[in-house]
């Protein structure tokens, strides 16, 4: 009889409550200083990293093969007889690929390594869906099957209050930095067919940005009965909060998750940091 085990990565910004109700194993990335490293989310808190930033801007890092192993040597321990593993975008992190590669060490269980394309609550929401699977029975290859369709479905789309820390990380060019800077212009940043940050829109102002978000989401609901929100935020919890009520009364809007990114996340956004993410379940 199967038993399946759900692995993903901290990248995912799922609350703490579903990861516990649904028994969700998560890998944290790693965040790099000149003197320390620490394990996202275990090890230091989002907060921390903000504070620090004029200090000192660390790097990030896939998580540790060794967690990776040492997790799946665990959950074979258990009793599971399949895992799924659904981690961060490969065109945006090496986690993927390491994860394919520690797999092949791994023996008397089926692993399925799956690239989701995405990141933060676009890859989260796509764990909640999965992890409800597994809690109702599928099977293994429906699961997998399923995956792949909502993969092609999920949606996500994030601005921030400077763009100097993309800059810093090399996801955008000191020019184009320095010109929304002088501008006052919001980036929207979505990931691409694969997985990498690309421009979706340019407006001016936060408010712009996040109603230009709230369009896309229109826009899509217009296809579909019931869609799931995550909302993803840097330390701005109130206007998380805000987005989600100006989306509640969506008709087919059926959930809505807030939460705060990972700090491995926060590294490359900085503090402000808003983001819309959905996927169509119907």
């Amino acid at each position: 009889m199967e038993k399946v085990a759900l692995v993903t990565d901290s990248s995912c910004d799922l609350p703490q409550r579903i990861i516990d109700e649904y028994g969700i194993n998560v890998i944290p990335l790693r965040i790099i200083y000149k003197n320390n490293e620490y394990r996202d989310g275990m090890d230091i808190k989002p907060i921390e990293i903000y504070q620090n930033l004029d200090i000192e801007v660390p790097k990030t890092s896939m998580p540790s093969p060794y967690d990776v192993v040492s997790k799946l040597n665990e959950l074979k321990q258990k009793g599971f007889t399949h895992c799924i593993a659904l981690t961060i975008s490969s065109g945006l992190s090496g986690t993927y690929d390491m994860f394919k590669l520690v797999k092949e060490e791994i023996s008397d269980i089926y692993i399925s390594v799956v690239d989701s394309k995405i990141l933060s609550l676009g890859l989260g929401l796509l764990v909640y869906e999965t992890a409800k699977m597994i809690k109702n029975g599928y099977h293994y290859d429906e699961i997998l099957d399923k995956i792949e369709v909502l993969k092609n479905r999920v949606k996500g789309f994030f601005t921030v209050d400077t763009l100097e820390y993309l800059k810093k990380g090399g996801r955008i060019s000191g020019f184009a930095a320095k010109i929304g800077s002088l501008l006052n212009l919001k980036p929207i940043i979505s990931v691409d067919e694969h997985g990498k940050y690309y421009m979706f829109s340019k407006v001016r102002g936060k408010n712009q940005a996040v109603a230009k978000m709230i369009d896309e989401l229109l826009l899509y609901s217009k296809n579909y009965k019931s869609i799931i929100v995550g909302i993803p935020h840097a330390n701005v919890e109130n206007e998380a909060n805000e987005l989600a009520n100006k989306i509640k009364n969506i008709s087919s809007v059926k959930e809505i998750i807030v939460n705060e990114v990972s700090p491995a996340l926060g590294v490359h956004s900085g503090p402000g940091l808003i983001g819309l993410t959905f996927l169509p379940i119907e």
